[in-house]
């Protein structure tokens, strides 16, 4: 399916996009509300005691679900949906998005020296069916000084992104190694997504 149908990205990240073109998908951005007056289509709140695994998968079906709701709405053409989802863990604790420098240096803080998990969920929906799965790599960074850390916290690169960094970007220098897939930590694992997609049945 991936060489010939249209789909739907469930995402406003930039890097999904540059992922999806990299290997020849063809794609239209769906954006889902994330702010007032109607609040946002999906939270990602983490519930009591949910463990990371079953948080990021959670998150991504409801972020297909709510797209495909969207698209039944708006009386867009149907074609299939693809969201994900992407959160770091260190030690079982869910390191999201921070939302101010204080937040985005407590992580780095976490994550220096350390080696932690990135799991990016996926799922695709379309009509009735819905196929998800979850990549996990893992990825150690080196011991940080405070100054390295705070210089980095003082451009723009933290703030949208899980753990508060970005691997494609400037904390590609505080990364000793990684196993698993470069992509999925970027936000889409491509070789999974391909093969997600190459089982989807459209009809």
């Amino acid at each position: 399916m991936s060489q010939h149908r249209k789909i739907y990205l469930a995402s406003k990240s930039p890097r999904r996009r540059e992922l999806l073109r990299q290997v020849g998908i063809d794609f239209e951005v769906l954006l889902l509300r994330d702010a007032p007056p109607r609040g946002p289509d999906v939270t990602e709140i983490v519930l009591p005691g949910e463990l990371p695994d079953a948080y990021v998968a959670r998150v991504t079906q409801e972020k297909a679900q709510a797209a495909w709701d969207a698209v039944l709405a708006r009386r867009l053409f149907p074609h299939p949906v693809l969201a994900a989802d992407t959160t770091v863990v260190i030690a079982q604790e869910i390191l999201g998005k921070p939302a101010n420098r204080d937040e985005a240096v407590a992580m780095l803080s976490k994550l220096s020296g350390n080696t932690h998990q990135v799991l990016t969920s996926i799922a695709i929906k379309y009509q009735h069916q819905l196929l998800q799965c979850t990549q996990t790599s893992e990825v150690t960074f080196a011991a940080l000084d405070n100054a390295q850390i705070a210089a980095y916290c003082d451009s723009a690169e933290p703030y949208d992104k899980a753990g508060g960094y970005g691997i494609q970007g400037m904390a590609a220098r505080f990364i000793t190694h990684i196993s698993g897939s470069y992509s999925g930590i970027m936000g889409l694992p491509l070789y999974e997504t391909t093969a997600l997609l190459d089982r989807f049945k459209p009809n």
